[in-house]
């Protein structure tokens, strides 16, 4: 399965889809969105190999490294049931809208839902803004998706942090 991290992880990070870094190396996020996913998992002391197991809602780079339709992420549905079932997370992050609509079939923009706890099917979920998004969005001004996305994360670590 397309993944990486710890399969015993209590945090599960479910992405859009693999681009171009990762469908070269078969991990997800491997590339620049990656790197920025590590370092805001690290600032709230999680490793995201240690502490985390993260795939993608498609396990193929769509065409053009566009969105996931409707018909892809449903053809790979089964493979991320099947991930969740093997990894039994207390936390699913949900990274970016696609992910949020394709997990929960929820489709607000992830500006409205991101950052709330969202309990279904005896699972929590947390939406948080996608790293792509936020590499194009950098200010770390309060209020802006940065910090944002950096308080969320504390509440995560929070939480996890009330299962031990």
């Amino acid at each position: 399965m397309v993944s990486r991290g710890n399969k015993n992880a209590q945090l599960f990070i479910i992405g859009e889809g693999p681009g171009k870094n990762e469908d070269e190396t078969g991990l997800p996020f491997v590339g620049r969105a990656g790197k920025l996913l590590d370092q805001i998992l690290e600032s709230v002391g999680l490793d995201s190999n240690k502490d985390a197991y993260i795939s993608n809602m498609v396990k193929c780079r769509p065409p053009e490294n566009r969105k996931p339709s409707t018909d892809e992420v449903d053809s790979c549905s089964s493979w991320l049931k099947e991930q969740l079932r093997i990894v039994d997370p207390k936390i699913t992050l949900l990274v970016g809208a696609t992910a949020l609509e394709g997990v929960l079939g929820i489709k607000q923009g992830i500006s409205k839902v991101r950052g709330s706890w969202i309990e279904k099917g005896g699972m929590l979920y947390m939406p948080i803004f996608h790293p792509s998004y936020l590499l194009r969005n950098s200010s770390r001004d309060p209020g802006k998706p940065k910090w944002l996305t950096w308080k969320d994360m504390k509440e995560v670590k929070s939480k996890l942090e009330s299962f031990s």
